[in-house]
């Protein structure tokens, strides 16, 4: 179970980040300030980042940071969706659907640290 819900993060933090790209590329060609989608775009994409990282943890202490980075980076992440959609940068759907993505890698990471934190 452990292992699926590793693969599981893997793979849905990579996919995250993806939309994040095209995210970031579709704010650009809008001509939103740039600081915004470059604060998105390093956010977003740092939690798989650091997922990845944590694959080559050299110890569980260093897999529980990464994965803590990670969840720090996905609550930033966050902010900014929630930012852009209060300032109609991304429609209700867009903000809904990456919303449900963060709360899923959220979720998943934090099951992920609990259960390396309190496993022996």
């Amino acid at each position: 179970m452990e292992e699926e819900r590793y693969n599981k993060i893997i793979d849905i933090s990579f996919k995250f980040g993806v939309r994040i790209v095209k995210l970031f590329q579709y704010l650009v060609d809008n001509n939103v300030n740039y600081a915004i989608p470059n604060q998105i775009l390093k956010s977003g994409t740092s939690i798989g980042a650091n997922v990845n990282e944590s694959v080559f943890a050299q110890s569980k202490k260093d897999f529980v940071n990464k994965m803590h980075i990670a969840l720090k980076e996905a609550n930033e992440t966050k902010y900014w969706l929630r930012l852009l959609h209060e300032t109609d940068y991304i429609n209700e759907k867009e903000f809904e659907s990456m919303m449900d993505d963060l709360k899923n890698i959220i979720g998943t990471l934090v099951n992920i640290i609990k259960t390396a934190k309190f496993k022996s």
